[in-house]
């Protein structure tokens, strides 16, 4: 089986788990969670916090999925022309 099937397997297993597993499963494992748990600079979290706030004013220019998709294809379709 490979790592992404077992991920996906966990992952799935954990969205209907007990309380008492979920609890046992992360005592298990909380040294490592810990310890891979994302610590952003002071620098990060500004430019983060100033991003957010901007999209938050709408005053980011930001495109949707399908969008951003379908402009994605118009690029590979000209320059496939060329």
């Amino acid at each position: 089986m490979t790592t992404s099937i077992i991920r996906q397997k966990l992952h799935n297993y954990l969205e209907v788990a007990d309380d008492k597993k979920i609890k046992a499963i992360y005592a298990i494992m909380e040294v490592d969670v810990e310890e891979k748990a994302l610590i952003y600079s002071d620098e990060i979290r500004a430019d983060l916090d100033n991003r957010l706030a901007k999209y938050e004013a709408d005053k980011m220019n930001v495109i949707s999925a399908d969008e951003s998709k379908q402009r994605i294809l118009s690029l590979i379709k000209t320059a496939a022309k060329k």
